[in-house]
């Protein structure tokens, strides 16, 4: 039996799903997440989410402000996840992408006369809010939460690391090596970090923990199996 780890916390349904397929894990949350105290800047009208970790913390945020008027905002967000988790929570979403630099292209072609408020994390990448300014749509940052590396050493080989961002990469690096194991990611970006260590790469064909799985009982499996 193959044996894998990630580097975040599954769900009892999303380890069914391997074990079922023959393939054992064990799991744990290379980073972790804590919110920050902010204060809304009401000014603005088009919020751009790039993760679920930015929405929650805008909707414990909130909870706390009386003066903020949901059905005012229009939500730009990276991830079909994140658009659902705005949408469940009576929010609308204008634009979704699968990359930060992809919605940043959007807006550009078609918000380019509006301007945006980026809630992000402590760790967020450039390319987003450095293309709006490069074509001057005005861009106001708000740290909503922080990312701390939880490293944590195995003693022991892998078959596949599943990996779901840069710093969880960062994070299993600290403390670890990849040596033969097949790296599985969840996009571009979180590849990026481990090209100069291994050739050894698998990418989910869609940005989702479910796509990152189908992609292992795949290539473990070798069958095809449907996208998620």
């Amino acid at each position: 039996m193959k044996t894998i780890l990630s580097t975040k916390i599954l769900s009892l349904a999303q380890k069914e799903r391997l074990l079922n397929a023959g393939i054992a894990v064990v799991s744990y949350d290379a980073i972790t997440i804590a919110f920050a105290d902010f204060s809304m800047d009401n000014s603005f009208q088009n919020l751009i989410f790039t993760s679920q970790n930015a929405v929650m913390a805008f909707l414990e945020n909130i909870s706390k402000e009386k003066n903020v008027d949901l059905s005012l905002l229009k939500c730009f967000c990276v991830g079909e996840k994140t658009a659902a988790l705005l949408e469940e929570n009576g929010l609308k979403v204008v634009e979704i992408a699968n990359y930060g630099a992809e919605l940043a292209e959007t807006i550009i072609k078609s918000h380019k006369n509006e301007s945006f408020l980026f809630l992000c994390g402590n760790l967020r990448r450039d390319e987003l809010p450095n293309r709006l300014r490069e074509n001057n749509i005005p861009c106001k940052e708000i740290t909503a939460y922080a990312t701390r590396l939880n490293p944590k050493k195995f003693d022991r080989h892998f078959d596949g690391v599943l990996f779901f961002s840069p710093s969880g990469v960062e994070s299993y690096l600290t403390a670890n090596t990849i040596g033969n194991s097949t790296a599985f990611c969840i996009g571009t970006t979180t590849a990026a970090a481990l090209e100069a260590l291994t050739d050894n790469i698998v990418i989910a064909n869609k940005p989702t923990i479910e796509n990152v799985l189908v992609q292992v009982i795949k290539t473990f499996n070798n069958r095809p199996l449907e996208s998620a």
